[in-house]
């Protein structure tokens, strides 16, 4: 009967998803318009898989903002008694005037969707998405929030050490905004020993979006957890008049780090050390006693690789044409201190300065090649005569 307002079926409110909505706007920052897209697109879609023979493009969801309604249609398009073909998409014209007299070929039908079905429908789909909807703003505001943190130092708290591979499991930030983080062996510092509970620093590789959540990728073995350390301990790295240009690292042995002054009367290391090495002492303590070296950047590049060996001294650079390659020489008595323990101290050193660097000591003769040897034989340097170390992507190690 015309005049009867049908009975709404049972859990269909849309007034309710309304009112859902505005308070994801409100205390989420959810775009209201944006969710209702997607509860539209949920409900077409559930209809779809109902009725197999309607195309997407011939379903309405209207959306009445002022009566905070929903309804449904299927459109179809009046055609030609003779032209009739497809019932899914389609109205005889003498079938569309049995509802309208007015209606012409070529004209769209709109038909109203059973609202019992239509309820069922929208009850089910609506209270997903907008579950869904809540989600998403739970992880969009996670990954918002550490996404800014990237390449930061964030304390965090040790939750959980796995006992079959030795990963830590860690949680970082507080509240809301809070999220567990795992600190993989291979970003582990060798022989540390983590407990739960302990607070430690860790460096923010970079920040994912899954559809687990927001993803921290964090390490402590990355070079800018000590750069990230210093610009929090030394006033002159923060605010810009001393850069660190180079850091080399062995994360939990050595690392070097090259610094440049922009101001003349500022000296760039002992900006770093700080008072009586107050400043590089509390580093060195946090890093559980990895030993630093600070050397002063030059342009000059014979001049940056001679600092890069300390401690050992550096006679004489002899910079190699056409590629990114040195001789340097070194005092007999300090070729081993030069090369350092199993090569460290000249592996960091080609890193730091990104040059392939040949020790060899001072007094050393090349070796005279014979005049009847085959052309393949060649003179080869003792290892304790000499030291050679590339920088990463050269053909040596």
């Amino acid at each position: 009967m015309r005049g009867k307002k049908q009975k709404e079926p049972a859990g269909m409110n849309p007034a309710e998803i309304f009112a859902a909505l505005e308070m994801l706007e409100q205390e989420r920052g959810i775009s209201k318009s944006f969710m209702m897209q997607k509860i539209v697109h949920a409900i077409t879609t559930a209809y779809q898989r109902d009725h197999k023979d309607v195309e997407e493009e011939n379903i309405i969801v209207e959306v009445d903002e002022e009566r905070k309604d929903l309804r449904m249609f299927v459109q179809k398009v009046i055609v030609d008694e003779e032209d009739y073909v497809d019932p899914a998409n389609e109205m005889p014209l003498e079938e569309a005037r049995t509802l309208s007299g007015r209606y012409q070929i070529g004209d769209t039908v709109r038909i109203p969707v059973d609202r019992m079905e239509f309820g069922r429908i929208a009850a089910g789909n609506g209270k997903q998405v907008i579950i869904q909807g809540l989600r998403e703003a739970e992880r969009g505001m996670v990954y918002d929030e550490f996404n800014s943190k990237q390449h930061e130092i964030l304390t965090g708290v040790v939750t959980r050490i796995d006992p079959r591979n030795g990963a830590v499991s860690l949680r970082i930030g507080t509240g809301t905004e809070s999220t567990e983080a795992l600190l993989l062996p291979g970003e582990q510092v060798p022989d540390e020993t983590l407990e739960e509970g302990m607070h430690i620093k860790v460096y923010v590789v970079d920040v994912r979006l899954s559809n687990r959540g927001a993803q921290v990728l964090i390490s402590r073995t990355h070079p800018g957890l000590v750069k990230r350390l210093f610009e929090l301990e030394v006033p002159e790295i923060f605010d810009g008049t001393v850069e660190v240009k180079a850091i080399a690292r062995e994360a939990g042995s050595r690392t070097k780090m090259a610094v440049w002054s922009n101001d003349e009367n500022v000296d760039p290391i002992g900006a770093c050390v700080g008072p009586r090495g107050q400043r590089v002492a509390g580093i060195v303590e946090e890093l559980r006693g990895e030993k630093i070296d600070i050397i002063k950047y030059s342009e000059d590049p014979a001049a940056f690789i001679a600092a890069a060996l300390a401690p050992a001294d550096v006679v004489e650079v002899r910079m190699e044409e056409g590629g990114k390659a040195c001789r340097c020489v070194v005092p007999d008595d300090q070729l081993s201190l030069a090369i350092g323990k199993e090569g460290q101290n000249a592996r960091l050193a080609a890193r730091l300065t990104g040059y392939k660097i040949d020790i060899k000591p001072e007094h050393y003769e090349e070796p005279e090649e014979e005049e009847d040897a085959p052309e393949e034989a060649s003179g080869e340097i003792p290892e304790e005569a000499a030291g050679t170390e590339t920088a990463p992507g050269g053909s040596e190690e």
